[in-house]
């Protein structure tokens, strides 16, 4: 199945980035909390992919 953690990290970012400006803040820090906890428990490769998304996170903030 995966790791349960990472997906929902996935699916946080992706709100984020197509969230209302108005949402965008909550959005975000949604999506930073649901990267921090993905990162313990991940794979080293999920970790790299995980860093990238919080790049993403950066850019449109």
């Amino acid at each position: 199945m995966g790791n349960q953690l990472f997906q929902e990290a996935r699916r946080f970012v992706e709100m984020a980035k197509s969230a209302n400006p108005a949402d965008l803040d909550s959005a975000v820090a949604k999506a930073k909390n649901a990267l921090h906890s993905a990162y313990a428990n991940s794979t080293v490769a999920e970790q790299a992919q995980l860093q990238q998304m919080q790049q993403e996170l950066e850019q449109i903030t």
